[in-house]
């Protein structure tokens, strides 16, 4: 690929001129002086189905596809272990018996198979002529704007101007690319497509079709099998991809396996993408959609529109999300940079607040962008991955990943992209119920540590390959359920309560009280135990993770209870089962602060083998859940942020996105924006060889989360806390700047979302709140608090009210 450039003072004083769009220090707008080489580098696109990674080459632009829908697999056998209940009670024995060791082998026979993979449809080439030879290019310019999900590139080759403007539309189904160039005739390009899946490749006229299919099963990429891909040919979900050139002038040329474009001036490039996948539930090759009909009939469609009318209503469709929200964080003496520059300079520790407004953004783009399939979440990558065996198979990570992915839907706005995964929660609580049977032997429904399209919910392992700290975790039920509360709590829809999410929450419930039994001292606890991916050590040295009574459990039960104890109030039902569950919840083990002043991970004041481990789920109490506060329990909050100082800040991308919020629930914005800050930090692409790598949690230059690897969970848990920062809300409160840092000491927001189904605007200065507007969506009465003030509220449905503090 051509390298010549020019020097970056000409470089910003081009682009700040010619593409007129580039504001200094731009809070909505990542771009770039240079092409994409690894996909850290690259810019996403998506309508919540279909997936495109771009990366803006010259000789040869590579777009990684993705479709939402396309996963290795086929529905899940749920019975799959039909008797792995029988080894509870021996288990059960051994931990009663102190036999640790024992007891982690036993909980072995608690195991079944993996999830199933997220599947790279494949990778698109644009292939440009340029007289033979390697082109070589000057003012090369690549952004990504996230105001309205559009991106774009530009370069000059021998004096012609070449421009490159893509979009993926969730109106029309359809993913457009116009190309242009300044000079009559200079525009020649072919189409090829290549993929890692089985697939065939044919062209009539102006299209190209690729019909493919995914493999009946992928394994884990940490676990080793003689087969890990198995592709059977009348089996496991079918794609087509229909690519086709709209050119207005030059000729539209072919072969076997591409398209192009001879001598042209402008062009658009459609791609329509569909899956057989049907359904959870749905055999994807014999019961599945028709796939092929459907792409058809989208790409036709949107070839009839002008380019205009299709980016206006991709726009429009767009901006009615990301406009909800508007933040200002006050003035910047940033220089304008492009954004890995810049994403360095603040790694130094230099001011940029709207690269932290840029973040939150992006943050709120990609759930925008990912997450608009019923029945199909945000997986761990979103919907962008372009590897057979992606890391944790581009999964449902239910110990907190999916969950983290969620939390900014309903605070920042974006309520109706919660439906994806609530959707979902239906899905898994079917598997669930066999899950609960078989492996569990009670009633109700549970999810394990993995699942996948297929809403498997069963322990993972290979039934007994597994570690059982991570293999055998069980409450996803008792998590996933509190977000059936914080979608009604947020929205007050009460149709939702009744008619969807509290037999939901009173079926994850059900699981949790049977489940639950009584230790020596009568209190209930939860045996056998684990705490998701850490490991105790015994006063006697053996590590392992099978005990009982671990705090995470009894968190997530608790805060299950509590919100189904509400529910049930609020639809004035189940009175019955209400009491069961208030009276289990009187009776359960209570939080033990151990000898260093932390909240205890297990039962007994056992060291941890990794005290700093990335996983704090002992303070889901704090943070998602809302039970643990500074001015509730005030002994329980200063032992979760002992545990916190023991954990140190430094920790892998979603982990900082956690921390973040649970020291902004701690009400110390100055730490909260420190590890925000350190999110931040720079990240090389995977690959990348330098002299001096900068390794670890943080960020990559195309602001992707970095585990490391990729994940998008830290970008949505780190959007989240910026909101958590600002407005912290319960059923009855509204509290106003509780963990505002001194960074931010002036500043504005709009359209941040409270408990109670307000909606809330404010101007603060010198870190005191000077304005707030509240719009009430259904009416209700709430207090607003800030500082040392409060003030008690009741709107109508659809009231503003604006008052100066």
């Amino acid at each position: 690929m051509g390298t010549k450039h020019f020097n970056k003072l000409f470089l910003v004083t081009f682009f700040t001129s010619f593409c007129g769009i580039i504001s200094a220090q731009s809070d909505h707008i990542l771009w770039y002086n240079q092409p994409a080489s690894f996909f850290e580098e690259s810019l996403v696109l998506g309508n919540g189905k279909l997936g495109a990674t771009v990366f803006g080459g010259v000789d040869s632009d590579k777009i990684y596809l993705n479709d939402a829908t396309l996963w290795t697999g086929e529905p899940v056998n749920a019975n799959m272990n039909p008797e792995a209940y029988k080894n509870i009670p021996a288990i059960r024995e051994a931990l009663k018996n102190e036999n640790y060791k024992l007891a982690e082998e036993l909980n072995k026979k608690i195991q079944g198979s993996f999830s199933e993979s997220f599947a790279p449809l494949g990778t698109m080439n644009i292939v440009h002529s340029a007289k033979g030879k390697e082109a070589t290019y000057s003012n090369y310019y690549r952004e990504l704007d996230i105001a309205n999900a559009v991106s774009k590139v530009n370069y000059t080759i021998d004096g012609v101007k070449y421009t490159r403007t893509y979009f993926v539309s969730a109106p029309d189904q359809i993913m457009v690319i116009k190309l242009t160039s300044s000079k009559k005739g200079s525009l020649n390009f072919d189409i090829n497509f290549e993929s890692l899946l089985k697939y065939n490749t044919t062209t009539q006229d102006n299209i190209m079709q690729i019909l493919g299919y995914a493999p009946v099963h992928s394994a884990p990429s940490y676990v080793k099998e003689e087969n890990p891909i198995v592709f059977v040919a009348n089996k496991g979900t079918r794609f087509a991809a229909d690519i086709q050139i709209k050119n207005t002038d030059g000729t539209v040329t072919k072969t076997e396996n591409t398209i192009g474009l001879k001598n042209g001036t402008e062009a658009i490039i459609f791609v329509s993408i569909a899956t057989s996948f049907n359904g959870f539930d749905k055999n994807p090759a014999t019961q599945g959609l028709n796939y092929k009909a459907i792409a058809s009939e989208n790409l036709n469609k949107a070839i009839s529109k002008s380019f205009n009318n299709l980016k206006e209503s991709h726009s429009k469709d767009y901006q009615k999300f990301f406009n909800r929200v508007k933040l200002n964080l006050g003035k910047t003496e940033a220089p304008n940079l492009p954004t890995d520059e810049r994403l360095l300079r603040y790694s130094e520790g230099k001011e940029d607040k709207k690269l932290e407004v840029l973040y939150f953004k992006y943050g709120r783009y990609l759930l925008i962008s990912s997450s608009r399939t019923l029945g199909v979440p945000a997986n761990l990558q979103g919907i962008w991955n372009p590897y057979m065996r992606p890391p944790w198979s581009s999964n449902y990570t239910t110990n907190i990943n999916v969950e983290e992915n969620y939390w900014l839907a309903e605070n920042t706005n974006l309520s109706e992209l919660h439906q994806p995964l609530l959707s979902f929660i239906k899905n898994i609580s079917e598997t669930g119920k066999i899950t609960a049977k078989t492996f569990y032997g009670v009633n109700g429904w549970t999810a394990a540590h993995n699942s996948d399209i297929w809403a498997m919910s069963n322990p993972v392992g290979g039934f007994g390959g597994g570690d059982p700290c991570w293999a055998n975790w069980n409450m996803a039920g008792a998590w996933l359920s509190t977000h059936i509360w914080e979608h009604y709590v947020f929205t007050q829809d009460k149709n939702y309560l009744k008619n969807e999410g509290y037999e939901l929450m009173r079926g994850a419930a059900q699981f949790c009280l049977e489940w639950l039994v009584e230790d020596k001292k009568g209190n209930l606890i939860t045996l056998p135990s684990t705490s998701p991916e850490n490991k105790f050590v015994t006063p006697d040295g053996f590590i392992g993770a099978t005990m009982y009574g671990g705090t995470a459990d009894l968190a997530m039960i608790r805060e299950c209870f509590d919100k189904t104890i509400k529910a049930s109030k609020v639809l004035n039902v189940d009175a019955e089962f209400r009491g069961k569950l208030e009276t289990a919840l009187s009776k359960m083990y209570p939080y033990q602060i151990g000898k260093k002043g932390n909240l205890q991970e297990w039962y007994f004041d056992w060291n941890d083998e990794d005290p700093k481990h990335r996983h704090q789920s002992q303070l889901f109490g704090l943070f998602p859940g809302n039970h643990i506060s500074p001015l509730k329990t005030p002994e329980l909050a200063n032992a979760a942020r002992t545990t916190l100082e023991i954990k140190g800040d430094e920790t892998t991308g979603w982990s900082k996105g956690w921390r973040i919020n649970l020291w902004a629930r701690l009400l110390d914005g100055n730490r909260a924006y420190k590890m925000y800050r350190e999110l931040l930090r720079y990240v090389d692409p995977d690959g990348k060889k330098t002299e001096t790598p900068r390794r670890g949690g943080g960020t990559y230059p195309n602001l992707f989360d970095a585990h490391p690897p990729f994940q998008i969970d830290g970008n949505f848990g780190g959007a989240a806390a910026v909101a958590e920062m600002l407005v912290q809300s319960n059923e009855t409160e509204i509290n106003l700047l509780p963990a505002l840092p001194d960074a931010w000491e002036s500043g504005s927001v709009s359209g941040i979302c409270a408990r109670g189904g307000f909606e809330i605007a404010m101007d603060w200065n010198a870190k005191t709140l000077k304005k707030v507007t509240v719009f009430s969506k259904n009416g209700g009465k709430t207090t607003l608090v800030s500082g040392d003030k409060n003030k008690e509220i009741t709107l109508k449905k659809g009231q503003k009210i604006e008052i100066n503090w």
